[in-house]
């Protein structure tokens, strides 16, 4: 069965589609500023003198696996070449516990740049914890999609993936299991014991119920249609998973046929050697955003600033689709076929709305205690 990936749409349809924090790649590369006199011998050293000097260390906090694993194989490696004395340390964790580190050491970070999903970092806006930023603190900042712009500049997108259900082919046929095409799936009687999911602190099991929501009539603003369908859901489940490493080990050790997470982790999972495909429900999907924002009263903010500005050059940002299967932010071109790999139907996309979700989220959590996680295997 081949993958369900479908055409892209142009960049100016998309930028119709998306709100802040949100976008897709394109073919064709983005014109880089430059000039003759930037580029004398005289101008580049007047420009290297002025500049401010990178602190000696830089801390930074992301998702783990197969995002660390690139940031410190790799990533490091090509910052260090370009700056050697800088010496960089990844923090790992979800993006909530992230959200919540920044929070409580606001003072005295415990890291200087956050790369986390664009819900999570709309919380931490909120909270005042990003140090807003400007293209002359990053000027790579001109090459990402004006449609992904996050809001009031508190971060920087790095790239994006689509939301969508993963299911593995092979059992699904030895089963004889339905292919998901609507979110509404995920409710049929079937998924009994062969479904996981994560919970809604989980980007992963958020966006599944708002989505359930949205297939029902209702939406981020109207969240009943989505807990009415994730009731019946949790009885289908075990437990629900509390991490991306929990689904991951049930769809290896195939304990689970489907799942609700992102094309970028079925991708990955895929070339692991997983018969996953992944599909883009009927009802549409949102897109999951990587935001890379800069902690306020950061103890290395040049430094911090030469990261992200260095993640959005041409070179990163084809890493990111080339190992993690991520959208790039930029035009950057990438290679035929994993451009090809990463296309998908943009007309689908549905734009939540996280201001929305960010004040919902303690009403959602009190609903989900009370009234889903007490289903749980009934």
């Amino acid at each position: 069965m081949k993958s369900k990936v479908l055409p892209v749409l142009s960049t100016a349809a998309l930028a119709g589609l998306l709100l802040s924090g949100c976008g897709s790649s394109n073919s064709s590369n983005v014109p880089e500023a430059s000039s003759a006199a930037s580029g004398s011998p005289s101008a580049q050293a007047a420009s290297e003198s002025a500049a401010p000097a990178l602190e000696k260390e830089l801390i930074i906090a992301g998702n783990g696996a197969t995002v660390q694993a690139l940031f410190e194989d790799e990533i490091f490696a090509k910052f260090n070449e370009k700056y050697p004395d800088v010496k960089l340390t990844y923090m790992s964790g979800v993006a909530t516990e992230i959200v919540a580190k920044a929070k409580a050491s606001q003072a005295s970070p415990q890291f200087d740049v956050a790369f986390i999903e664009a819900g999570e970092q709309e919380n931490g806006r909120q909270e005042g914890l990003w140090e807003p930023i400007t293209e002359a603190d990053v000027p790579n900042m001109t090459k990402v999609l004006p449609q992904m712009q996050v809001k009031e500049n508190s971060g920087v997108t790095i790239d994006f993936t689509p939301m969508g259900i993963s299911y593995n082919a092979k059992l699904v046929k030895e089963k004889n299991l339905p292919i998901p095409a609507s979110w509404n799936d995920l409710a049929k009687p079937e998924m009994k014991g062969n479904l996981t999911m994560t919970d809604v602190t989980s980007n992963f099991g958020r966006s599944a119920t708002i989505m359930l929501s949205y297939a029902n009539g209702g939406s981020e603003s109207n969240m009943d249609p989505g807990f009415e369908k994730l009731a019946t859901i949790a009885g289908y489940l075990p437990t629900f998973s509390t991490s991306a490493a929990q689904l991951q080990q049930n769809l290896q050790d195939e304990s689970a046929v489907y799942t609700a997470w992102t094309m970028a982790r079925s991708i990955v999972q895929k070339e692991a050697g997983l018969d996953l495909e992944f599909v883009v429900p009927a009802e549409g999907a949102n897109m999951v955003p990587t935001v890379a924002s800069l902690v306020k009263n950061s103890k290395h903010p040049t430094a911090a600033k030469a990261f992200i500005d260095f993640l959005l050059t041409d070179e990163v940002q084809t890493l990111f689709a080339t190992k993690l299967y991520y959208n790039p932010a930029t035009n950057v071109t990438l290679p035929e076929e994993t451009a090809k790999l990463l296309e998908f139907d943009t007309s689908k996309i549905v734009n939540f709305d996280y201001n929305v979700i960010s004040e919902s989220m303690p009403a959602w959590l009190d609903r989900f205690n009370k009234e889903i996680a007490t289903k749980v295997g009934k």
